[in-house]
């Protein structure tokens, strides 16, 4: 698992963290039952705090991504993917929410969002 933390990110360490699995889980390349390193190893690996690396996991935990069992580790859980994509596209819809918010201050209609979206997506 290659998980990169930026102190350039205004995200905190833990969020980082959390993101990244969770987007491993959702991606599939983590899959139902798959072994997580341990917290310390983790934290090890990253060069960062136990405590940090634990609140991520707790925050997985508690959002459904995994499961820990007490003496063996935290494992990924089985997740039905219809209710992952509906979690995605609940994310989608507050960005762009947030993003007309932000066009309106900016005078800019629909359509010119449309063509800068356009325009990034080429890019990638």
């Amino acid at each position: 698992m290659n998980i990169i933390i930026s102190n350039a990110n205004n995200q905190p360490i833990y969020e980082q963290i959390y993101v990244q699995i969770r987007s491993l889980i959702i991606s599939g390349k983590l899959k139902g039952g798959d072994l997580l390193p341990s917290i310390r190893n983790l934290a090890k690996d990253l060069r960062i705090s136990v405590i940090t690396t634990k609140r991520a996991y707790d925050e997985l935990e508690k959002d459904g991504y995994i499961y820990s069992v007490a003496g063996k580790g935290s494992y990924v859980a089985e997740k039905n993917t219809e209710i992952l994509r509906e979690a995605h596209l609940k994310e989608i819809e507050e960005h762009m929410k947030s993003i007309m918010q932000l066009a309106s201050g900016c005078n800019l209609k629909t359509g010119d969002i449309i063509e800068m979206f356009k325009i990034i997506s080429e890019e990638e």
